[in-house]
Formats: structure tokens, C-alpha cells, sequence
């Protein structure tokens, strides 16, 4: 049920979608995928890692779209049942790099269709979440090279996973 709400969201021949439905669709999406895959998981005893959770939501919606904070931040509370990622990777670039990347690779989705001025107010957003949850949100320079970043994602990963 996620996946089909996540390609409503994504495909570009949806462009007239209004920043609301957006959002109480992302949000739909991932009460869906807490109750199906994530809190099953957890009551399981396993590790969850997610490419995507609340703090997207909140940088592409509030920054990039204009909407309430506030009201965000409720529908994450009832989507998510809760909870809060023990750890948060940003991998942090410039969005002139992420969008050139992104043509280098595939069709573009209906978000990464956004202009760069969109991109550059979702990535200030991510920062500013950064630097207001320090101790969650971990930012990685993703302009190194894929080897360096892959080494210090897994080494932040190992430490909320294996502390020592």
C-alpha cells in the first residue's frame, strides 16, 4: 500500500497535486509502512533502517512547499505512532550536484522535477534540522567520494547499532 501511494506522489504526470494532498499522502504512506513493516520489525527485535522518514517530510513540505510547520509535525506524531529515529544520516550537497546527479542516472519523479530554488530551500531545511538535533541528525559531506561516504555512514550506523 506505500509503494502504490509513493508512486502517486512520485509520478510526474501528477504535477497539478496541491501541497496538502502531498502531504497527507507522504504521510498516509508512511503510517502504512510503520504499521506493516517498521513496528513489526522493532517488536522483533531487529535494527530498522529507513532511506526516508519524518525529517524529509518536514524539509519538503514546510520549506519546500510553504506548508505549517506545526500541522506537519502533528501528522508525523499520528503517522508514525510516535516514533523517532535513534539516528538521522543527511548526506548533505549543494542541489545544483544532487539534481545533476539525478539526470545522470534516471527519469526524473515528479519532486526531483522542482526547480533548483525548491532544492536549495529543502536542503537549508535539512541543515537547520541538523543543527537543532545534533545529537540525532549526523551530517555527511556527500560530495567526498562513494567509498569515503559509505565508510563514515557505516561507522555512524555501527555506533548506534554496536556502541561500544
Amino acid at each position: 500500500i506505500a509503494e502504490s501511494i509513493r508512486q502517486i506522489l512520485l509520478d510526474p504526470a501528477n504535477h497539478a497535486m496541491s501541497p496538502t494532498t502531498e502531504l497527507l499522502l507522504y504521510e498516509a504512506a508512511r503510517a502504512q509502512h510503520v504499521a506493516e513493516k517498521i513496528l513489526p520489525a522493532l517488536d522483533s527485535g531487529h535494527v530498522v533502517l529507513c532511506d526516508r522518514f519524518m525529517d524529509s517530510t518536514t524539509a519538503y513540505q514546510v520549506a519546500g512547499r510553504g506548508l505549517d510547520p506545526q500541522a506537519v509535525v502533528g501528522l508525523h506524531t499520528l503517522a508514525t505512532a510516535g516514533l523517532h529515529p535513534d539516528l538521522t544520516i543527511l548526506v548533505d550537497v549543494p542541489a545544483e550536484v544532487g539534481l545533476a546527479r539525478v539526470a545522470q542516472t534516471k527519469t526524473s519523479d515528479r519532486i526531483e522535477n522542482e526547480n533548483v530554488e525548491f532544492h536549495t530551500r529543502v536542503r537549508a531545511a535539512f541543515l537547520q534540522i541538523a543543527k537543532a538535533a545534533p545529537e540525532r541528525v549526523r551530517v555527511v559531506d556527500g560530495t567526498q567520494p562513494m567509498d569515503e561516504v559509505t565508510e563514515t555512514i557505516s561507522r555512524l550506523v555501527d555506533s548506534v547499532v554496536r556502541p561500544t
